[in-house]
């Protein structure tokens, strides 16, 4: 991307408000806060460029959150890795799981690939509940620190620039992928799968690409998860929390790659601002979430960017044209 590209535009202002956000917190909590809406946020990411972009449902992504988070936490724990190394070799074998269930899985459509994914999900939660000897069984287990050399990475100061690091990196590499001949090929099945078979699109081979990518992305997002809170559970591994990331994806905006950010803030935000209400926090979430269905049914960001993109001028003569046609 150049710097004339209207999305490095949006890649500078994210890295802006990273740059100041830790002179604005008033303290760590607001900063744990901020590390899990860029752990959430490198998850839509990678979940948008599956559902937003290629067109493809699912109901169970955070079993690889889940996968990342215990393999790297098995590996350190268990086999005295340092993380690093124990991170990437985690993506690697969430990538090589992907592959291997995304040829069967991605024949299917509509609500019967959502079925198939959201089983996925349930069959590794079930496995990381009832694996004691290895992950703790409903327990959880603790997870080793992560090391730089003899440098161990603690506290919520140092892991927000990691976290904010890690998250420029994901949305960069999304834009240039969607800029890229994957990322029209994706558009291209998204928008009819027979249709670009007929252009040469081997569609197969792209959804199992983008399948695995985001398997990646979520997979480096759990193990990061793990090491920041020195703890991992079954819970993270969830079918709530595969719905909860695909919430984000929608509420944000799909095929928007700032919108999945925006989702993810919002809703890792949202049950924070909403404690006060107690017993009601659930139905006023709920509520929020209905109505900006219903009045903002493509999402937060491209809903408001194509409001804004209506300028005065085009406003004005649309009025003009329609006053001329009453008269």
């Amino acid at each position: 991307m150049t710097l004339k590209h209207p999305s490095t535009g949006g890649l500078l202002i994210l890295a802006v408000i990273i740059a100041i956000l830790p002179s604005i917190l008033p303290n760590n909590f607001y900063m744990d806060v901020a590390i899990r809406i860029g752990l959430n946020a490198i998850v839509c990411i990678g979940l948008n460029l599956l559902i937003g972009y290629a067109g493809q449902i699912s109901l169970g992504h955070a079993g690889f959150v889940g996968l990342g988070a215990y393999g790297s936490a098995i590996l350190t724990g268990e086999f005295g890795w340092p993380a690093i190394p124990a991170m990437l070799v985690t993506a690697l074998f969430v990538a090589l799981l992907a592959f291997v269930l995304a040829r069967p899985v991605l024949r299917l459509k509509g609500h019967f690939l959502a079925m198939a994914t959201l089983g996925m999900g349930i069959i590794i939660s079930i496995v990381l509940n009832t694996e004691a000897r290895w992950t703790g069984g409903p327990d959880g287990m603790a997870v080793q620190p992560m090391m730089f050399f003899e440098y161990m990475v603690f506290g919520e100061a140092v892991w927000y620039w990691i976290v904010g690091a890690a998250l420029l990196i994901a949305v960069w590499l999304s834009l240039n992928l969607i800029d890229s001949p994957v990322g029209r090929a994706l558009r291209a099945v998204h928008g009819s799968e027979v249709a670009a078979e007929v252009c040469g699109v081997n569609t197969t081979q792209y959804k199992v690409k983008v399948f695995v990518i985001s398997a990646v992305f979520a997979s480096v997002s759990g193990s990061m998860l793990a090491h920041y809170g020195a703890f991992v559970s079954p819970e993270d591994a969830s079918f709530f929390r595969s719905i909860e990331l695909v919430t984000m994806v929608v509420l944000g905006g799909m095929a928007s790659t700032y919108g999945a950010v925006v989702g993810a803030t919002i809703l890792t935000i949202l049950p924070q601002a909403l404690a006060r209400f107690e017993d009601l926090e659930h139905m006023v979430f709920g509520l929020i979430l209905m109505l900006t269905m219903i009045f903002m049914p493509k999402g937060l960001v491209p809903t408001l960017s194509a409001k804004f993109r209506r300028s005065p001028v085009k406003v004005e003569a649309e009025s003009e044209a329609q006053g001329g046609g009453a008269t």
